[in-house]
């Protein structure tokens, strides 16, 4: 399915960066090393990425955000639904992923192909998905076809078809693409198995597509109830971006969703999870495999985690882009892999921090070994200046690229929403980045991420060729990876 290869693609090449911006990188480490100090005033002096924008609440809950940039005749927009796959019933992860794949598939008075065509002939564009936390719709069209665009959104969300032959499609669909992946592809499947084994008894341990297992429990049935208690104006957040006028799409929005019902089940309730005990290893037999596939983690912190511009800098050094420690020690000086990286998970309650690789079967332990040397490294060394000068150079380079185009700044107002932040956690990003420091960097390194005792490993390969050697990085659990769970049983 499409939506479900993106995500997983996604996940697989999380900290993946352009090497293009490394050269500024290098710009900046190269003033360092000789001692001239970084000019941060184009940086600073820029206007603000996020302008003022105008907040209405109907009546019903549903949360109206519009910013009006008319430099181009088009609108943005982003839809959010609180609640995502943490509200999938117990035993039935993938019931949200299903719905939002299923919106898309007939709404109003349109089957499925008649509302793609209107779609398509408006030369518009529309996506939907579910994550741990949110049902999610974005799109764009011309501003000139802003009616029919509001209009096909209320119809997806308000009246979709939520069709039996269409939904077993996508459930069957879903269910062989896990398999398909298994067997051709498992780094797609690395992060999906390692935060089931962290996450274990908490809603972030769901995988959100759900499993062969799960999947073949939820009939339309279970969608539909889905739909109907967690699916309503209470829990919606409508961004719009673009060239319009601000008074008559409140009107459009207003008309549209203003009448609308409330979900009618509660909201999911979780606290974060308690950091697991380190020395814990999950196996994943898959006996053809020549490869291992790794990931070392441990349970980190959320989006409002207070240090975040030191956090987001470590991370870039440490396994974030192509010059990481990580990734030079594995892959340019060693040839062990072609890519290592460390990754972040910040949603609401505090997500993961891991590292993950991968190496040929046989040099899976000095692979490992060579990961656990770098994270060593970053705890007895930190940044030095130069690293950190480079770091920083990066990032102020890439983030403004995130609020280009309507649709982009529709997605970073709904997600300020969606988590309850004001415009200053995106316009004040410059200068807490400028104004990071080692000392900060130090803390959260040795608040954030584990030493080598404690860590979880989750490894996909082949058992028998690996299963002696790593059972000194802790307690094996394994599985066959032909199971239909994510999880051991």
């Amino acid at each position: 399915m499409r939506l479900i290869a993106a995500a997983l693609i996604a996940i697989a090449l999380t900290g993946c960066a352009s090497v293009a911006v490394d050269d500024v990188a290098k710009g900046t480490a190269a003033k360092a090393a000789t001692g001239q100090a970084r000019d941060y005033s184009v940086f600073l002096n820029r206007p603000p990425l996020l302008p003022d924008y105008t907040r209405v609440e109907l009546d019903n809950g549903a949360v109206l955000l519009l910013l009006e940039k008319p430099e181009v005749p088009l609108i943005g927009f982003e839809a959010i639904v609180r609640g995502g796959s943490t509200a999938d019933p117990q035993g039935k992860a993938g019931t949200a992923s299903l719905l939002a794949e299923l919106l898309r598939k007939g709404a109003g008075e349109r089957n499925a192909a008649e509302y793609a065509s209107t779609v398509e002939g408006l030369g518009g564009e529309l996506d939907t998905g579910a994550g741990l936390e949110m049902l999610q719709v974005s799109g764009s069209f011309l501003s000139s076809d802003a009616t029919a665009a509001v209009g096909l959104l209320a119809d997806m969300l308000m009246r979709p078809q939520l069709d039996e032959s269409e939904f077993l499609k996508l459930r069957d669909r879903a269910a062989q693409f896990i398999k398909a992946a298994k067997d051709r592809s498992p780094n797609r499947l690395l992060n999906i198995y390692a935060e089931s084994f962290l996450f274990d008894g908490h809603p972030y341990g769901r995988p959100s597509f759900g499993d062969e297992t799960s999947l073949a429990t939820i009939g339309i049935d279970e969608v539909r109830q889905y739909y109907r208690d967690q699916v309503g104006a209470d829990r919606l957040i409508v961004a719009v971006a673009g060239d319009f006028e601000t008074d008559r799409m409140i009107a459009l929005l207003r008309g549209a969703f203003g009448s609308w019902r409330g979900a009618a089940g509660k909201m999911p309730e979780y606290g974060s999870a308690e950091d697991v005990a380190g020395g814990r290893v999950l196996l994943i037999d898959k006996p053809d495999a020549t490869q291992t596939y790794f990931w070392m983690g441990n349970v980190g912190v959320s989006k409002y985690f207070p240090q975040r511009a030191s956090l987001v800098l470590t991370n870039v050094v440490f396994g974030g882009r192509f010059t990481s420690m990580l990734n030079t020690a594995l892959r340019v000086e060693s040839g062990l892999t072609y890519g290592a990286r460390s990754r972040l998970s910040r949603p609401r309650k505090a997500g993961s921090v891991s590292i993950s690789s991968f190496t040929a079967t046989e040099t899976t332990v000095e692979a490992i070994d060579m990961a656990l040397d770098v994270l060593d490294k970053l705890h007895e060394s930190g940044l030095d200046d130069t690293s950190l000068a480079s770091s920083k150079a990066y990032i102020l380079g890439q983030f403004p690229l995130a609020f280009e185009t309507g649709r982009q700044l529709a997605r970073q107002i709904g997600q300020l929403e969606f988590f309850g932040l004001d415009t200053g956690y995106i316009n004040a990003y410059a200068q807490e980045l400028v104004k990071a420091d080692r000392a900060g960097i130090d803390w959260v390194i040795d608040t954030v991420y584990p030493e080598r005792d404690e860590l979880v490993f989750v490894l996909i390969g082949n058992a028998g060729a690996i299963r002696a050697d790593v059972a000194k990085y802790g307690k094996l659990t394994e599985m066959a990876i032909i199971e239909p769970s994510f999880s051991p049983r």
